[in-house]
C-alpha cells in the first residue's frame, strides 16, 4: 500500500526539505518553502525495466543491452538535425526555451508538421491557445498537413490520456509550465507540478518510445523557469536566441545526452516561418559599413561553424564623471577590461570617452577569441582611422595587452579566405596557419595589432571638429 509524507520544495532552486523554513538553506531565498504531499510506492514495485520495457527492473550485461530502435528521426533541415546530433532520437524529450515571441512555437509547429508529412502522425498539444488559433498560425505560414493532430488542454491527466488513444510519432507539448496534473494541490507552473508533469512524460515518452518537445518559459534573465530540476530531468535541452526585432535567431544547444553541444543552428524569421540560413557569415556581413571607422569582422566559433560578424564600437566624448559603458551581444565585463587594457597598454586616453559596442545581427558572442576585434574597433572609432576592409581579426587579449592563441585557428582563417577577405591578424602559435589567399600577420600584442589593421591617414588630433 503507498504511504504519503509531506515535504517542502523551493520554488526556486528545487531543493526537497522535511519541515518548513522561512529560508531556504539551499540557496537563502526566503518564503520560497511550498507544502507538497508525496506518495511513496513500496519497495519492489514495478518499473520501466532496463531497456524501457514494463516488468520488473532487472540489471543485465551491457554487452547483451539491444541497441536497435534508436535510429535518429528526421526534423526540421540540417540546421536543426546539426543540434540535435544529426536528428530525434525515439523516446527522447527535448525542452526547448527562449524569450516570448522569440519563435518557439513557430519552429515547433513546422517541426511537427513535416514530420506529419514525411514519418507519421504528430500531435501538437497546446495548454495556452485553442485550435482555431493554431489553425491560422499554420495558414499564416503555409502549412496543411493532413496526419498533423492539434489538441487544445491544460490538464495532464487528458493529456496521457489522448497519446496513449491516438499513439503518435511525435508530441509537441506547448508548454509545461501551463499544464497540470490534478492529483497535486499546488497551481499550473509551480515547482512540484512542473517536475511531475515532466517525469510523467518523461516515463510515457522512455515507455513508448515517442519523442517529445516540450516549450519552457524563461525568466527575466533569461534561464527556464521552474527549478534546475527540470533541465536535468529531459535529455536534450534547446534555447532559441535573438533580438525580437532583429530577424535571425540562433538555436543553441545546451545539454545534449545524444550528441554534443558545441552546435548552433542559425535561422531567419521570415513571413512563412523560420528558414534556415546555411551561410549565416555572408549574411552578417552582407550590410558591412566597410569604409566607417568603428567597424572590424571578427571570426568566432560556433559549435563547430566558424562565424564572420561584424564588431561596431563607437567612442563618444562626455564631460561625466562616470563614462557610460554599453554591449549589445558583447560581454559587459569583459568590454570594461579591454577599455582598461586600451587605455594602460595602448596609451588611448578613454577615461573621458563614453564606448558603445554592438555586434550586428543581433547575435551573442561569448567567446574570448572576438577581444582583438572589439578592441580594434574601438580603438578605430576614438582614432578616427578605418579598419583595412579586407582584414579579419581572431584573438584574445590578455591584461598585460598580450594576444592569446585561440583554438580552431586554421578553420577560421580558411572561412575568412572563401568570403574574400584578403589578410588577417592572429596571436603567435607553435604551429601558423596556413591559408591559400590569405595574408597572415603574426602580433604578439594588441598595441602592434592596432598599428597594422588601421588605415594611415588623418588621426583624432588633427581633426578640428572631433571635439
Amino acid at each position: 500500500m503507498a504511504k504519503t509524507r509531506t515535504i517542502y520544495i523551493c520554488q526556486q532552486c528545487g531543493s526537497q526539505q522535511s519541515r518548513w523554513m522561512g529560508k531556504c538553506p539551499d540557496c537563502g531565498t526566503w518564503d520560497s518553502l511550498v507544502e507538497q504531499t508525496e506518495r511513496k510506492e513500496p519497495a519492489g514495485g514495478r518499473g520501466r525495466g532496463p531497456i524501457g520495457a514494463g516488468g520488473m527492473n532487472q540489471p543485465v550485461p551491457l554487452r547483451e543491452v539491444p541497441t536497435g530502435g534508436f535510429e535518429r528521426l528526421p526534423v526540421l533541415g540540417d540546421e536543426f538535425a546539426r543540434v540535435l546530433g544529426g536528428g530525434m532520437v525515439p523516446g527522447s524529450l527535448v525542452l526547448i526555451g527562449g524569450d516570448p515571441g522569440i519563435g518557439k512555437t513557430t519552429i515547433l509547429s513546422q517541426v511537427a508538421a513535416q514530420f506529419a508529412d514525411q514519418v507519421g502522425p504528430a500531435l501538437y498539444i497546446s495548454a495556452e491557445e485553442s485550435i482555431q488559433q493554431i489553425k491560422l498560425r499554420a495558414g499564416r505560414m503555409g502549412l496543411d498537413p493532413e496526419r498533423l493532430l492539434v489538441y487544445s488542454e491544460t490538464s495532464l491527466d487528458s493529456i496521457l490520456e489522448q497519446i496513449a488513444n491516438v499513439r503518435p510519432k511525435l508530441v509537441v507539448v506547448d508548454s509545461i509550465q501551463t499544464v497540470y496534473l490534478e492529483e497535486l494541490t499546488s497551481a499550473a507552473g509551480s515547482v512540484s507540478q512542473v517536475r511531475e508533469g515532466a517525469l510523467r512524460l518523461l516515463r510515457l515518452a522512455k515507455d513508448t518510445g515517442i519523442p517529445m518537445f516540450l516549450v519552457g518559459h524563461v525568466t527575466k534573465e533569461g534561464a527556464i523557469a521552474g527549478p534546475r530540476v527540470l533541465e536535468h530531468i529531459v535529455d536534450v535541452v534547446l534555447y532559441l536566441e535573438g533580438e525580437r526585432f532583429h530577424q535571425y535567431r540562433l538555436l543553441r544547444g545546451v545539454k545534449n545526452r545524444f550528441g554534443s553541444t558545441d552546435e548552433v543552428g542559425v535561422f531567419e524569421m521570415t513571413e512563412g516561418g523560420l528558414r534556415e540560413v546555411p551561410n549565416p557569415s555572408q549574411v552578417f556581413l552582407a550590410e558591412r559599413s566597410v569604409g566607417t571607422p568603428g567597424s572590424a569582422v571578427a571570426v568566432t566559433m560556433e559549435g563547430t561553424r566558424p562565424l564572420l560578424v561584424e564588431v561596431q564600437a563607437l567612442t563618444a566624448n562626455t564631460n561625466s564623471a562616470q563614462p557610460r559603458r554599453t554591449s549589445n551581444g558583447f560581454d559587459m565585463n569583459r568590454l570594461l577590461m579591454l577599455t582598461a587594457v586600451l587605455s594602460k597598454r595602448v596609451g588611448l586616453p578613454l577615461f573621458n570617452q563614453d564606448i558603445y559596442v554592438n555586434i550586428v545581427g543581433g547575435l551573442r558572442i561569448t567567446e574570448p577569441a572576438a577581444d582583438l576585434a572589439v578592441a580594434i574597433a574601438i580603438a578605430s572609432s576614438y582614432r578616427n582611422q578605418r579598419v583595412h576592409s579586407d582584414l579579419v581579426l581572431v584573438g584574445e587579449i590578455g591584461l598585460s595587452g598580450e594576444l592569446r592563441s585561440t583554438s580552431q585557428l586554421d578553420r577560421r582563417l580558411s572561412e575568412a579566405a572563401k568570403l574574400g577577405f584578403a589578410r588577417s591578424l592572429y596571436p603567435r602559435t607553435s604551429a601558423p596557419p596556413k591559408v591559400e589567399g590569405l595574408r597572415l600577420a603574426e602580433v604578439r600584442s594588441v598595441a602592434d595589432a592596432v598599428d597594422l589593421a588601421l588605415e594611415r591617414g588623418a588621426a583624432r588630433g588633427n581633426e578640428s571638429d572631433d571635439d
